[in-house]
């Protein structure tokens, strides 16, 4: 595998090299802007030039060691030799998985925050509570992770289960962690109310956005409506008596973004305004991803949402994952956030995939 990813850390570290010539350019060392970014991609590369080079000066000790082995001489020399070469090998073969990592181009998201849309499928009431159960189990896996869950916006079901639930997740890493479970998911279990029995399949989808930051994305003031109303659901008589509520819809593109979950219009509008902004950042995420050939599109990724990605079949207390085809035997303990295993494998899963995309 390292042999195939030599001609790719070569031109890594050809770049990683280039991008320090260029900053210290007369003529770009004075653009802040310009330096701040070709610094932001050196130091992408960094990990993996650095990596680069240490392999091949251990390469270069092995070579001289073979060298020393195959000149043969006194005894004691050739047993040193043999014995360093050994050593050398193994520091070599150590340095391969991190080498094979260390190549793969970082998401610049992975250690954002995120948003995350839970909104009832098919089914009726049952894909209602299904995505009451999958915020659940989102907020018990944030809270085992150490991270912040807060609602944004939510529009209750009214048979214990919601029709859409918007949240934050703050934590280091929450994008890297969360990202993959962008889709749709599928339940398929009995309903207490089903009098005969029956199993039912209801859906939900996920949709998981990185938090954007003002930089990362501009928002003509006057491409925004702003419309204050009185909230409705939780929160007392105040939500009746106080118009707090906010929606936010952004006029070239349509996008709306609504919150009414706290008592401050102002507290309302900052949080609108952070769903609006993922959303605009997605969708012009998801226009690039369009454009790349379907045939290196990730199949894992957060391409395709209207793709199933997981099944929770309750009767059998089991959990598949339709896009590596695994199935697990502990739906109990997925539903209550143990999901850290299915996450790990599906990182493992991408990491593969794309590993055969840079060595094709």
């Amino acid at each position: 595998m390292i042999e195939k990813l030599l001609p790719k850390l070569k031109a890594q570290e050809r770049r990683y090299d280039e991008l320090a010539e260029m900053m210290g350019r007369p003529d770009i060392v004075t653009d802040f802007q310009k330096v701040q970014g070709l610094a932001k991609e050196r130091a992408s590369l960094e990990r993996a030039v650095t990596l680069y080079r240490e392999y091949k000066r251990i390469e270069k000790e092995i070579a001289e060691a073979k060298a020393m082995v195959a000149s043969g001489g006194d005894a004691e020399m050739l047993a040193m030799a043999k014995d360093e070469l050994a050593s050398l090998e193994r520091r070599r073969d150590r340095l391969g998985p991190d080498l094979q990592v260390a190549v793969l181009p970082v998401d610049p998201n992975d250690e954002k925050n995120v948003i995350v849309e839970i909104r009832a499928g098919t089914g009726g009431d049952e894909a209602g509570i299904f995505a009451a159960d999958l915020y659940r189990m989102y907020t018990r896996y944030a809270a085992m992770k150490g991270w912040a869950a807060e609602v944004m916006d939510s529009s209750d079901s009214g048979a214990g289960g919601f029709k859409e639930i918007i949240f934050e997740v703050r934590g280091k890493g929450a994008y890297s962690r969360l990202k993959h479970e962008s889709g749709v998911h599928r339940v398929q279990r009995v309903p207490e109310t089903e009098a005969s029995g029956r199993i039912h399949t209801s859906t939900a989808t996920v949709a998981v956005l990185p938090e954007v930051e003002e930089v990362d994305i501009h928002i003509n003031p006057a491409d925004l409506k702003i419309d204050i109303f009185h909230a409705g659901g939780h929160g007392g008589q105040n939500v009746q008596k106080v118009a707090t509520a906010v929606r936010i819809t952004h006029l070239p593109s349509g996008i709306v973004a609504t919150c009414q979950d706290e008592r401050s219009q102002l507290k309302n509008k900052t949080k609108a305004m952070k769903v609006l902004q993922a959303r605009l950042m997605d969708m012009e995420t998801q226009k690039q991803e369009q454009a790349i050939s379907s045939a290196r599109r990730s199949q894992v990724g957060t391409g395709d949402r209207s793709e199933k990605i997981r099944t929770y079949n309750f009767p059998q207390n089991r959990v598949t994952d339709h896009r590596m085809d695994v199935t697990l035997h502990n739906l109990s303990e997925i539903m209550d956030g143990k999901i850290e295993g299915l996450i790990d494998q599906l990182l493992a899963h991408e990491q593969s995939r794309r590993l055969e995309e840079a060595t094709a």
